[in-house]
């Protein structure tokens, strides 16, 4: 199976999910096989500075293979073309792309509702991922810490 995730840098398994699959600049694709992943690939997103017409960028999804579209939100108009190609949507992402797949591969992870707009409140969302980095952080500045004293 191949999972595209919409994410905001290039960090492939550490990427940060994006919070609207269109607007993002990458897209992390994880193939998985039995649960187990297999590959992670980068993708920059052609649409990033002009979305273009409409279903362009589920088209260029589909085209690189995913069966999957992860993203911590999508409008109704994308969740439609998708569903079209058969690509599963799931949203309500947010963190890190590799605890993503996990959390999707759990079954924890799952469904898709619309964001009208883009104006939806990220408040919480930002919330999450901000604990997410702080967690990192915490675990950065101890390895740090470990080294310093050696």
């Amino acid at each position: 199976m191949k999972i595209a995730l919409a994410v905001e840098d290039t960090g492939g398994l550490d990427a940060v999910i994006s919070q609207h699959f269109g607007r993002c600049p990458y897209y992390t694709l994880v193939e998985v096989n039995e649960d187990e992943i297999t590959n992670v690939a980068i993708e920059k997103n052609p649409f990033y500075e002009n979305h273009g017409q409409p279903g362009q960028v589920p088209n260029f999804i589909n085209e690189l293979g995913a069966q999957v579209m992860i993203a911590g939100g999508m409008g109704p108009k994308a969740i439609e073309f998708f569903g079209q190609f058969g690509i599963q949507v799931v949203t309500g992402a947010s963190g890190k792309t590799g605890e993503a797949v996990k959390t999707f591969l759990a079954g924890q992870l799952k469904g898709a509702s619309s964001c009208s707009g883009h104006d939806h409140d990220n408040a919480g969302q930002l919330n999450k991922e901000v604990d997410v980095l702080k967690r990192e952080l915490s675990i950065a500045t101890e390895k740090l810490k470990s080294l310093e004293e050696k």
